[in-house]
């Protein structure tokens, strides 16, 4: 893999793997003395090669010839089940487990860094291989060791594949009005049957089985989703010696045909609707994860992790988008320079061009702050698990949870518009389909919506974690970016001038978070809670970009010259549009409460 990979920069991802997070001393803790740098690098490389030589080349195809549903089974690209394959070959499957059910014992941080790679690649197969870790990584937390026997290890083999069934057709966001009941069988199982709608993966035949993780309500549990309990409903059923036994009554009703993703099967699937009956009782066969009624947090922990891969993928389609606008705009001539008169003089590359630059310049802090963030968010998640004493692990929990709803929503928004610009630094031909840009443009609006839309992750933040522990999670965030803003005083003139501008807009946003809190109406609390989540967001990115400020001073590269423009860049243009948007949030704004929707 060389520097001029269009998907991602090894050069990048080195420095803040290493320069910044420092991820090589995390060798020094126990779960990961079996590891070094090299391993890590190793590991990088081969995902790399495999993003580069295996999922890549069948992107476009892969959108083009999205998959269809013939004779009551799914036909997709020839080209995903290989690619799959080498991604289980690899080990990135069970890559941060214990080494006790396969795992590599490999730290998040390395493995956000792996994952990138394929979602840079070609999210719509990368998909099928991160909802299968996701599903094994609950089961390996929540499930009963029999249902790890049986399911997990047949799919961080890759055999098995995953999904998390949520939604349902009269209920998309709304958890707690899922319809989908479980029934005990009285025989350690129980009985599933309701439809679930917008399920990723949950129909194909990359492997020889999926696990739907499905949440269904037991009849006679409390209301709402305090009544959710978790299954684990499988394709097939799977028998004690592991061989795959009788169809379960899970059935493919359709495909849901999306503007991006086109790769990924998206499907409606009916459980127990009578088509394949287990044994003698009707309905899907399933097996309770846990205890009854905790459903919902269980699949949180799928979700969390999920949210934060969403992230991940925005950031990688953010990248590999400015990366290709750039080769673009170094090779293609347009124009010639404002002060030049003579038309017989030779065009000049797009990139002599202010505001071509401008557009790259954007796109550069958008890729690579969100890309910094995920990683970030990546150490936390090995901080709360591995760090030596508990007050670290306590502390790297709190910030995990404030971080998330932003991990997500943040690089939703702005590598969706890194792709916009991207297209427009193309010009016509970004608009096109014979160029990538379109189809990551395409791709990445989805990530605004799934695992909780862009709204559903602001009432989070404001309603919830702000709230959580007395306020300990925002306390615990502000001492975070107090620390660098007292480091940057004393780092230059440039540095001093980021800290104190980050510490104005900090002190704002803490203030006005208060002032929200005040406010006894919960409707006009949280009305403008995604104006909130961007501010909050924006203020985050300028601290993760003041962070890679700081590490490349130390650099004397053209690294270093890069990373210093896009935190210049940041925070002349970027950071300045929380000012109205913190106004705002402070008066306390009712237009959207008291507009009434008959004027709409």
């Amino acid at each position: 893999m060389t520097h001029r990979s269009l998907l991602l920069s090894r050069a990048d991802l080195d420095f803040l793997l290493y320069d910044w997070l420092r991820a090589d001393e995390l060798t020094a803790r126990h779960r990961f003395a079996e590891h070094s740098r090299e391993t890590f690098d190793a590991v990088l490389g081969l995902c790399a090669d495999i993003a580069t030589e295996r999922l890549a080349p069948h992107n476009k195809t892969n959108d083009i010839s999205e998959p269809q549903f013939v004779d009551g089974r799914v036909v997709i690209h020839d080209a995903v089940k290989p690619a799959v394959d080498a991604i289980a070959e690899s080990g990135v499957l069970a890559a941060t487990m214990d080494a006790e059910v396969g795992g590599l014992q490999l730290p998040h941080v390395v493995h956000a860094a792996c994952s990138a790679w394929f979602g840079a690649a070609n999210p719509g197969t990368w998909s099928y291989s991160f909802l299968t870790i996701a599903n094994a990584n609950l089961l390996v937390e929540h499930a009963a060791p029999e249902l790890v026997t049986s399911f997990v290890r047949p799919m961080i083999e890759g055999r098995f594949h995953g999904t998390m069934c949520l939604s349902e057709p009269q209920a998309g966001s709304s958890l707690s009005d899922i319809t989908t009941r479980a029934e005990d069988a009285g025989d350690g199982t129980y009985r599933v049957f309701g439809n679930k709608m917008w399920i990723s993966a949950g129909d194909h035949e990359l492997g020889d089985n999926i696990v739907h993780l499905v949440l269904a309500k037991i009849p006679g549990g409390p209301p709402g989703v305090k009544g959710i309990s978790l299954f684990v409903v499988p394709k097939f059923l799977v028998d004690d010696d592991g061989s795959i036994g009788e169809r379960n009554d899970v059935v493919l009703a359709g495909l849901n045909h999306k503007m991006g993703y086109r790769g990924t099967t998206n499907t409606m699937l009916n459980f127990g609707e009578g088509v394949h009956t287990p044994g003698d009782a009707p309905g899907a066969v399933g097996y309770l994860v846990g205890q009854p009624h905790q459903g919902l947090a269980y699949m949180f922990h799928m979700m969390n992790e999920a949210r934060i891969a969403v992230g991940a993928g925005a950031a990688a389609l953010g990248y590999t988008g400015y990366l290709k606008s750039l080769e673009y705009a170094r090779t293609r001539t347009q124009g010639r320079a404002p002060d030049s008169k003579n038309p017989t003089l030779p065009q000049v590359a797009l990139t002599e061009h202010a505001d071509v630059r401008r557009m790259l310049l954007a796109q550069k802090s958008y890729a690579e702050g969100a890309l910094g963030l995920i990683l970030f968010c990546g150490k936390l998640l090995d901080d709360k698990t591995t760090a030596e004493n508990q007050d670290d692990r306590a502390r790297a929990a709190l910030l995990l949870e404030v971080l998330t709803p932003i991990a997500k929503s943040w690089p939703s928004q702005w590598c969706v518009e890194a792709n916009d610009l991207a297209i427009q630094v193309l010009g016509g031909y970004g608009y096109t389909r014979e160029y990538d840009v379109e189809q990551h443009y395409r791709d990445n609006r989805l990530n605004q919506i799934h695992e909780g839309t862009h709204g559903i992750q602001g009432i989070d933040l404001l309603g919830r974690k702000t709230l959580m522990a007395g306020g300990a999670g925002l306390e615990a965030l502000e001492t975070l970016l107090r620390s660098t803003i007292e480091k940057a005083r004393n780092a230059g003139d440039l540095a001093a001038d980021m800290a104190a501008q980050l510490d104005a807009s900090l002190t704002r946003l803490i203030d006005v978070t208060r002032r929200i809190h005040k406010e006894e109406d919960l409707t006009v609390r949280l009305a403008n809670a995604s104006i909130y989540l961007e501010a909050a967001g924006h203020i985050v990115l300028a601290w993760v970009w003041l962070e890679q400020f700081l590490a490349a001073s130390e650099r004397d590269d053209v690294l270093r010259q890069g990373k210093h423009a896009a935190a210049t860049y940041f925070y002349r243009y970027e950071l300045p549009r929380t000012d109205p948007q913190l106004d705002l949030l402070n008066g306390l704004d009712r237009t959207c409460v008291e507009l009434d929707p008959a004027w709409l």
